[in-house]
Parts: structure tokens; sequence; C-alpha cells
């Protein structure tokens, strides 16, 4: 079975390296991604999201295109050419607007679709709202190959469950979600996860019923992180400890252990605007979800204001106020800044006309100013601040010495619940 397969993993950033490496233990992979510089990381066995050790990686890489057990990373269309099972594994964002942006689908379908041959299978993992894969997706490939689809080729969806920066729940250890856009279909692609999937798999009976499963995934946690943060502000106003009430009611064995905080990341703040989206199309207009939403985008601003407020009782101009922000990546102990919340809180100090120094020990600076236009530090700054403001829980920032940095009349404020209650001045 393994000699028949050949597999390409379309795009190799934090859902398809470690897929790709997993994969490649069993079969022949090639790992595709038009990113040339991050091929030539990859081959020399560096990955810099982190997500694959260095020692793990280089077991599985191989130096040619062969029909050996290995993976051959590459940004060359033509090393993908012989393969039979195609995987796509490309981001999925939203615009400025909060529309759903498929460019990166639909170019590595084009991408597919050069090479694409009688008998071959393309599965997309990226988060969709359902119908994407056949409506959108499945055209553009029979457009570019001229082939007939379920007829000449099929395809699947499985959508993908990785957690960045979490060494525990690693890709083979989460049940897989699988389908196919025919029964047989369906069972060749459940059969291929089950291979290397630990945890096991789950055949969907259709590829819309795995699509919607995905999307309400992410979607359900939005909602629920939305009400403890509302909870938050509430309590706040009440002059009452959110954690102290959530650690009283998590004693109920029903009780479901949401914390609130800024919610950004490629999957919980993406997915709910993608099935929002789609329910629009068909008339209905979400009010949960998008209420959820709301709630979550508005947290930035939120924390600012709240800095702002403890920094005025503590008759701290906040105007020209030195203020360091710990964390600017999505989540703690990761590198990953893609649609970060901590960007918010950041740019709404500045709008206070606050000085404000980032430090990140896991953020690259140069991704940071590129995405952001704005200005990371690796090292701590040698100076003291009017505030201290920890957005990411970061393991690093339990060694600092933050009474240190902290100038006479200085607070902290901690978005995260990580620090100790005895240097603290405010928790979200």
């Amino acid at each position: 079975m393994n000699k028949q397969i050949k597999i390409a993993v379309i795009g190799l950033g934090y859902v398809g390296l470690p897929l790709a490496r997993l994969f490649a233990t069993k079969y022949s992979v090639v790992g595709f991604d038009v990113n040339e510089k991050r091929v030539s990381e990859l081959k020399s066995g560096v990955d810099k999201t982190l997500e694959v050790e260095e020692e793990v990686l280089n077991a599985v890489l191989v130096s040619c295109n062969s029909n050996d057990n290995g993976l051959f990373c590459s940004s060359s269309i033509h090393d993908i050419k012989d393969c039979n099972y195609y995987i796509v594994t490309v981001p999925t964002p939203v615009d400025k607007n909060n529309r759903p942006v498929l460019t990166p689908l639909i170019n590595a379908s084009e991408t597919i679709g050069t090479v694409l041959k009688k008998g071959d299978i393309v599965i997309y993992e990226s988060t969709v709202y359902p119908g994407a894969t056949e409506e959108d997706c499945v055209p553009v490939l029979e457009e570019v190959s001229g082939l007939e689809f379920n007829n000449h080729f099929f395809a699947g969806y499985s959508p993908e469950r990785i957690n960045p920066g979490d060494k525990k729940h690693t890709v083979e250890k989460i049940l897989k979600v699988t389908s196919g856009s025919t029964l047989e279909t369906g069972k060749k692609v459940d059969a291929l996860y089950n291979s290397v999937i630990l945890a096991g798999t789950h055949l969907a009976p259709t590829i819309k019923v795995a699509e919607a499963a995905k999307v309400i995934e992410n979607s359900q946690r939005d909602i629920n992180i939305a009400f403890v943060n509302e909870l938050a502000k509430i309590f706040n106003l009440m002059d009452i400890n959110t954690q102290d009430v959530l650690e009283a009611a998590g004693t109920k064995w029903n009780f479901l252990p949401f914390k609130p905080g800024l919610v950004g990341g490629h999957c919980i703040g993406v997915d709910p605007y993608y099935l929002a989206q789609k329910a629009q199309e068909f008339g209905y207009h979400p009010e949960i979800i998008l209420s959820g939403r709301r709630v979550n985008d508005s947290m930035g601003k939120y924390v600012a204001s709240e800095v702002a407020k403890l920094m005025i009782q503590k008759d701290i101009k906040v105007k020209g106020a030195d203020i360091l922000v710990l964390g600017i990546t999505f989540k703690e102990n990761c590198p990953d800044v893609r649609n970060t919340k901590a960007v918010d809180v950041v740019n709404e100090l500045k709008d206070y006309g606050a000085n404000v120094v980032v430090f990140d020990p896991n953020a690259n600076p140069k991704e940071v100013k590129k995405e952001y236009l704005l200005l990371s530090e690796n090292k701590l700054p040698n100076q003291k601040f009017d505030a201290i403001v920890l957005t990411v829980a970061h393991k690093e920032f339990k060694e600092l010495d933050l009474q240190s940095l902290k100038k006479e009349k200085a607070i902290i404020y901690d978005v995260k619940n990580f620090l100790s209650s005895e240097i603290v001045d405010k928790f979200l």
C-alpha cells in the first residue's frame, strides 16, 4: 500500500509541516511551499515555527525526490507531479472587513490543477465554510486540469486540529475527522489518515458535514470565551475577582473552564466569520456568533482603557508614560503572531499618547514589523516603566523581576492571571 501512495502536502506552515513529517514516517512525501526561504530552512533541518523539533525533522528528511519513505521539501511544481494524494494546508484568513479570503486556497488549487492526473485525490485541511471545497476549490481543479470531478479525480476534506505551541496534543494524538466526495473516496481518505493518527479517525458522511464540524468547533470556543470576557467586565465593575468566581463555579462537574482574555490567532478569531458569511448568503443573520465576535474583538480596547484608569488612579500621567507590554504573539509559548489581539492593546495605548515598548522572546521582530508596523524586542530593555501589561503568558515571563522594571508609582496589569497576585495591581 505504501509503495502505491505518494503524498504532496501543499503549505509547510504550522499545520502542514507537522502533518508532512508524520506522513513521512510511513510514506513518500513531498512538502511543497512557494516560500523558497522557508523550504531552504527546512532542508537544513530548521523549523522556525518551533512545531517540529530539529531531531524529529531531520529523522524524516530526505535529500532527493523518490518513492522511498521520507520528506522531501521543495518549491518546484515539478516535484509534486508524480504524487497521487494532494493535501492542502494553506491559511484561510479574513480581510480588514472580516470577510473570508480564499485566495491562498484558490492559488493552491490552481497549482495542483497543473499536475492533477486521473485517479488522484485532493484533500483540503484549511478551515472553510460548508461548501467551499466542492463549490469554490473543485471548479478550479476542473478548469485548470481539464479533468472531471468524481470521474477522473476526487476530493476529500479533513479539518486540521493542530494547536500551535502545544507539545502534548500533537497531530497524531488528536482524533481526525475525514470525508470524501464519494463513499469509496471517503474510505480511502479515512484509511490514509488512520494509518498514522494514533488517536483514530471519524469518517463524516459528506465533505460539507466535515467542513461544518470544523468551523463550529472554534465558533463554540469563541462564544464561550466571549461569555467569560463579558463576565470579567461585569465583575470588574462590582470589584469581584473574576478568577476567584471561575474557580468557585468550576467545582461543579459540568461547568466549562473557559478563561477571559484576548482571542486572536488563525482559528478562533477567524473561523466564526467564515460561518457567519455563509449563513448570510442563505439569508440568515447569525446573532450569537457575531455578538461573541464583537465582544472578543473589543477586548484590546477594554484592556487599554483599564490600564489607563489604573494609572490615573495612581496619579500617573498616561500621555508620555513609558509602558512595557509583555507578549505580542497570539498565544503563550509560541512564535505565531498571526491575527494577534495583543496588537490591539499596543495600538490603543499608543493612541493615549503612551510610549509603548513590546518585549516578546518568542516573536520574530521582523515579522511583527512586517505585519503590524510595530517594533518588538527579543531582549528586555534596560529601563524602568510607568506600567507593565502582561498580554501573553510566556513561561519566560515567570522568571522576570518585574519590581526592578517599575518606576516609583508604576502599575502591573495582568490579562492572563499568570503572575503572582502579590505584585499585580489588577487582573482582567
